[in-house]
């Protein structure tokens, strides 16, 4: 498979390795206080490396809208990848050979570490959606092709409803590229339901006990010698497979059919032989790959949206509701996580609300925003969704629900060496049990000593750790564990057990804080 180089690549190939673990610090909750829905504000590299030990492989959808990098320095995004904080990080991870990147290197070195952090989180039946335009498209192929290797498709949006007319050949789409985390790339990817214009397509001019039904054609493409048979249809006439087709199925097939009321040959019995499909038996439709601007929205309708439900237009070309809710149709169930990192005006929440509300489900969102709008735009859309926006004829009623606002809080690890005492334990906990077995860590109701953490593979964690004193692995601790098992993992400040000892109870020990394993 070809791959994409580019100045600094070598760089950021393991950065998202080295980024220093944060804590998710929690500043308020909206609403439903049961919710488990996120907006967090901050670097969206450090937020989802906050977001592993308890999402890694659990995220069924993640859609973004990155920046495009056109050059524009007008957007509250700045995309041209110029912006302060990516410029700070580019200075300190590629080093000086960053004053030499041209606008590409750049982009590319700013997505290359998210794309892998979010491919850790996207669950093995997970998909992955991305936007983008012309400017990047190619790159973002390739660098996804590497990345997450099962592509599906390019989703072709139509953005405008009609050419701008102040150019002779303008674009009117932009990119949705999509990609599945198994090889398998039907998994987790869902029928559309049935709309009512789907519904108006079925009637029932013959009375079928079945109900209303469509018909399609009887034949197939290519020559099949068994499915070549005469139809005689019920006025006498008789049928056969046009040159260069045969029937769709072999004669004993179609006899079946026949029999069962599930063929259709015009109302006077004198037409070509067509199978019936009843409204009934159909679960959903495909999607393709063309999505219309009448479908799914378009820029300026996005525009008008988001006017309606914080008063002024406060945020440049963001996505149209009924986009996102497409993606969210197809590729969720009604408990899914749905990610956004490059948040921008909440538009995935409030597609997210949305269809919980049409179809009674319970998905939870969790979005990421690093500019300083993430309250007052981001979070206050998804507030005013919640309630309700808009007055008289125009009123949308809430979708009700709620969320908690998180920032970035202090790093875990002091210098990326010394255990951070002002951390919570719990937290500490969490993370200690997520580099062990990467599993997220659920607090254990075993009848065992308050430092355990849980078995996983045969193999007892447990974590003697107190903030205010050094604690010490001896026999006296060894006589208060009470869970069996094959091998024992010990964090502790000091050991006092003999060699003998720990070989005899399979007793690996760790020291605190420098043995705690990176991110």
């Amino acid at each position: 498979m070809p791959s994409l180089n580019w100045i600094g690549k070598d760089k950021v190939l393991n950065h998202h390795n080295e980024v220093p673990y944060r804590v998710l610090e929690k500043k308020y909750s909206y609403g439903d206080k049961n919710a488990e829905n996120m907006i967090i504000h901050g670097d969206n590299l450090e937020a989802l490396k906050a977001l592993l030990p308890k999402y890694e492989g659990k995220i069924k959808c993640i859609y973004i809208d990155p920046p495009y990098n056109t050059g524009n320095e007008g957007w509250i995004y700045n995309d041209n990848v110029n912006d302060p904080k990516i410029r700070k990080w580019l200075g300190e991870v590629v080093g000086r050979e960053g004053e030499d990147l041209s606008r590409h290197d750049k982009w590319l070195c700013m997505m290359y570490p998210r794309l892998r952090l979010l491919q850790k989180l996207l669950s093995e039946d997970g998909v992955f959606f991305v936007s983008i335009d012309d400017n990047e498209q190619a790159n973002l192929k390739l660098l996804c092709d590497e990345i997450f290797k099962n592509y599906v498709v390019t989703v072709v949006w139509q953005k405008r409803t009609s050419p701008e007319a102040r150019k002779k050949l303008s674009s009117g789409h932009e990119y949705i590229l999509v990609y599945t985390k198994s090889s398998n790339i039907e998994l987790g990817i869902n029928l559309l339901p049935l709309d009512e214009n789907d519904a108006a397509a079925y009637s029932n001019p013959d009375n079928d006990p079945r109900g209303p039904w469509i018909s399609s054609p009887f034949t197939a493409p290519g020559y099949r010698p068994n499915q070549m048979y005469p139809i005689v249809t019920p006025s006498g006439k008789v049928e056969n497979p046009p040159k260069g087709r045969c029937w769709c199925n072999v004669e004993e097939v179609y006899q079946r059919l026949l029999k069962e009321g599930r063929m259709w040959f015009g109302a006077d019995g004198n037409g070509v032989p067509r199978r019936k499909t009843y409204l009934s038996e159909r679960e959903g439709k495909c999607t393709w790959s063309w999505w219309t601007n009448a479908e799914v929205g378009y820029t300026q309708l996005a525009t008008q949206e988001l006017s309606a439900i914080l008063g002024k237009a406060s945020f440049d070309y963001p996505k149209p509701t009924k986009l996102i809710e497409r993606i969210i149709k197809i590729a969720t169930d009604k408990d899914s996580i749905i990610l956004d990192s490059f948040a921008g005006s909440g538009t995935t929440a409030h597609a997210v609300l949305n269809v919980n509300t049409s179809d009674g489900g319970n998905r939870k969102f969790i979005l990421v925003e690093m500019d300083d709008y993430a309250d007052t735009i981001s979070a206050e859309r998804v507030k005013r969704v919640i309630n309700g926006y808009g007055e008289g004829k125009s009123r949308i009623e809430g979708t009700g629900g709620g969320f908690s606002y998180y920032d970035l809080g202090e790093q875990l690890l002091v210098g990326n060496e010394y255990l951070n005492s002002d951390i919570d334990n719990e937290i500490i906990r969490e993370y200690i049990w997520y580099m062990e077995t990467r599993k997220s860590y659920e607090r254990s109701n075993a009848n065992d000593n308050p430092y355990y953490l849980g078995l996983h593979n045969d193999t007892a964690y447990y974590f003697n750790y107190e903030k205010d004193r050094q604690t010490v692995l001896d026999n006296d601790f060894l006589k208060t564990i009470k869970t069996r098992a094959d091998a024992y993992v010990i964090y502790a400040d000091t050991c006092n057990l003999s060699d003998t000892k720990m070989n005899k109870y399979n007793i690996t020990f760790k020291k605190i804080p420098r043995d705690i394993a990176r991110l």
